[in-house]
């Protein structure tokens, strides 16, 4: 995928080193305890209540934290796809079978990334998701979600769209990463629900 250029990815850039430098000075403590209040907010959710199937992802440094709300929803009965990075930035799944079915992999120069180390299922095994929890950087009052500029995940959203899938999108942040407004660019879209620390803000309906 190439870079984007504009006003709009040149803001995007902004805003990702905003909020990059934030993350980076959040103690040990803090990243803990939002962690727990994340995993309590999420898992009320309905849409987690009553998923069968969460896409979703194992954070890495100072990401919010996700192993307890993966733990937990396994603990329930849901089946839980962690993706694996594939060459070209697209994303394959694979079940997540507790923290012992994970194995660190480094791609290339970047941090290395937890990933499922069972069966590889194929990128389109994300459309078979009740729910998709999405890694992001902020969102904004319309929805609309800053990621890391990878285009992981907007080939993931593209996936669903294509699909027709129904899931919902959810995006899990700090307090402070709910913006007034994201630099939006043509293929970027809305996701239904942010959760916080604090709380949960929606955005829209799931489609059915």
């Amino acid at each position: 995928m190439s870079v984007s250029s504009g006003p709009a990815a040149s803001g995007k850039r902004e805003l990702r080193r905003e909020l990059l430098a934030a993350r980076a000075e959040l103690t040990p403590d803090e990243l803990r305890e939002s962690a727990v209040a994340l995993a309590g907010r999420a898992l009320e959710l309905p849409e987690l209540a009553h998923a069968r199937t969460v896409a979703a992802y194992v954070s890495v440094g100072s990401e919010p934290g996700t192993p307890a709300l993966l733990d937990a929803l396994r603990a329930r009965g849901v089946r839980v796809l962690l993706p694996a990075l594939l060459p070209d930035n697209d994303l394959d799944w694979g079940v997540y079978d507790g923290e012992g079915s994970l194995v660190s992999v480094r791609h290339g120069a970047r941090m290395a990334l937890l990933e499922p180390s069972g069966e590889r299922l194929g990128p389109d095994a994300v459309t078979g998701a009740d729910a998709v929890l999405l890694p992001g950087l902020a969102v904004d009052a319309r929805g609309m979600r800053l990621g890391r500029g990878g285009g992981s995940y907007d080939r993931v959203l593209a996936r669903l769209e294509r699909a027709g899938a129904g899931a919902a999108l959810v995006v899990l942040l700090y307090d402070g990463e709910v913006v007034g407004r994201v630099p939006a660019e043509g293929h970027d879209r809305p996701v239904h629900a942010v959760v916080t620390p604090s709380g949960v803000r929606r955005y829209g309906t799931v489609s059915s």
